[in-house]
């Protein structure tokens, strides 16, 4: 439609709404031709474009569907990999064992500016580790690796993790509890016990519920996110006292601790020390993840209480079993959906044109979901095999490759053993009752959680069923 066409068909009042309107399509027609052109550019002989979903933007559809929002349209298209717009920004969407092994198993990628600010400030930070890229990533990654993954400070922290989940829970006398509730708070004062932190310099409540609110909002955008980031701000400024403490001497900690590696010892690749507010952000980066695994510990709770014959062959042994539920449970039910990268150099990707600068995101659910990965995705089978030790690109719910090398997460081998250790104190200690068995978990809100939520109760003694049931009767 020309302008003339408007003015001569309209009247004077209703010309600009016209052009306003004319305009617009236009301009949407011109991104979507400019996209094209671009694509075409790229494409040389033998290559083929990114196939391109038929919105002009897909947030609203993300907003809407959470976890399946990547995989339903590469299955619509007959791809792992196509392209979108998200909050107006060019965005490619990959899946599967061969998009993982870009993401973790090369350094074509960086996570600089692969993530919005929100998600950002509330998971990560600008001075931390995962903003990093080359020998800077490697020397901050070996610290966090040293700090996680020896199995002395593993044994240290499951010892924390035990002691105080015996005295949230097992010395609880009655009342029902929300379990992840219960977890945060038991793992925030273990973690905090395990970094070095004194507690007579901190409230665990207090902090407790400020990780939780960090976590809750990854996903959220307005007030409560602005509000979550406020918490983290104060979260932030706290632990900026405690190092400043430490470096002055006026609270003393052990040598052998975190607090003391992160504040002191540590060394970047250039040679220098953390900033104060980098070595704060560290800290954070350790206590955070740690209190996430209230999320899977709920998620191992309701694979339990819906498989009550497993329980009950805990309770008499098999531990030789154990990690496999544990992965089974990591594979199957959703954390984190997806990941987010940049390209740092022109590439071709399973014959696909890729171009330097690029934003890609990596299907973590879809992957671990995918049926020509793993046969029966929905189904739960303790006995897959996946485990976080094979360091391959299939299972990925926390990455893939080798954690010392790539931006996998170094602390897979505290979260299968804290499970592991959790499981344990389900099924052989004081009896609990896990309820509801039939919650529902909703892929549409990120991260997800079950509804309602998953409760714990002491289960009467005299005339009770096997230790650790499920019982949807209270």
């Amino acid at each position: 439609m020309s302008w003339h066409l408007c003015r001569a068909h309209r009247s004077p009042r209703e010309a600009p709404i016209a052009q306003r309107l004319a305009l617009r399509s236009l301009t949407h027609r011109n991104i979507r031709s400019r996209e094209k052109l671009c694509i075409c550019k790229r494409t040389g002989r033998g290559m083929r474009s990114v196939p391109c979903t038929s919105s002009i933007d897909s947030t609203l559809a993300l907003l809407r569907e959470g976890y399946t929002f990547i995989s339903a349209r590469c299955d619509e298209l007959r791809t792992d990999v196509f392209r979108t717009r998200l909050m107006l920004r060019p965005v490619l969407c990959m899946r599967g064992e061969e998009a993982a092994q870009l993401f973790y198993g090369s350094d074509d990628v960086t996570r600089v500016g692969s993530m919005p600010w929100t998600v950002l400030r509330l998971l990560q930070d600008k001075h931390s580790v995962q903003q990093l890229d080359g020998e800077m990533h490697r020397q901050r990654k070996k610290m966090f690796i040293d700090l996680a993954m020896s199995d002395g400070a593993v044994a240290a922290l499951i010892d924390r993790f035990r002691h105080h989940w015996l005295a949230q829970v097992d010395n609880r006398e009655t009342g029902r509890s929300d379990l992840r509730e219960v977890a945060n708070l038991v793992l925030t004062k273990a973690s905090a016990d395990w970094i070095g932190i004194p507690e007579h310099s901190r409230d665990d409540r207090i902090l407790a519920e400020s990780l939780a609110e960090m976590i809750d909002n990854t996903g959220s955008f307005g007030p409560s996110a602005w509000l979550a980031l406020v918490s983290r701000r104060r979260t932030e400024r706290w632990l900026i006292s405690i190092v400043e403490a430490v470096r002055d001497g006026s609270l003393v900690v052990i040598d052998e601790c975190a607090l003391k590696t992160i504040c002191v010892f540590y060394r970047d690749a250039d040679g220098r020390a953390l900033s104060t507010e980098a070595a704060a952000v560290e800290l954070l980066n350790l206590l955070r993840p740690i209190a996430a695994i209230s999320r899977w510990i709920v998620f191992l709770a309701l694979a339990l209480a819906r498989n009550p014959e497993r329980q009950e062959r805990f309770r008499g042994g098999h531990d030789d079993e154990i990690e496999g539920f544990v992965e089974e449970v990591r594979r199957l039910y959703p954390f984190f959906p997806f990941v987010g990268a940049k390209l740092r150099k022109d590439l071709v990707w399973q014959g696909h044109p890729l171009v330097k600068g690029d934003w890609l995101l990596l299907d973590l659910y879809g992957t671990t979901h995918d049926p020509r990965l793993f046969p029966q995705p929905t189904v739960f089978d303790p006995e897959r095999g996946s485990s976080w030790r094979n360091e391959d690109f299939r299972f990925i719910p926390q990455g893939g490759g080798r954690p010392e090398t790539s931006h996998r997460c170094p602390g897979e081998k505290i979260i299968v053993e804290i499970l592991k250790e959790t499981l344990k104190l389900v099924c052989r200690n004081r009896p609990l009752r896990i309820t509801p068995a039939d919650a529902d978990i909703p892929l549409g809100s990120i991260p997800a959680s079950p509804v309602p939520p998953i409760s714990i109760c002491p289960r009467a003694v005299s005339g009770a069923p096997p230790r650790g049931l499920a019982d949807d009767r209270w």
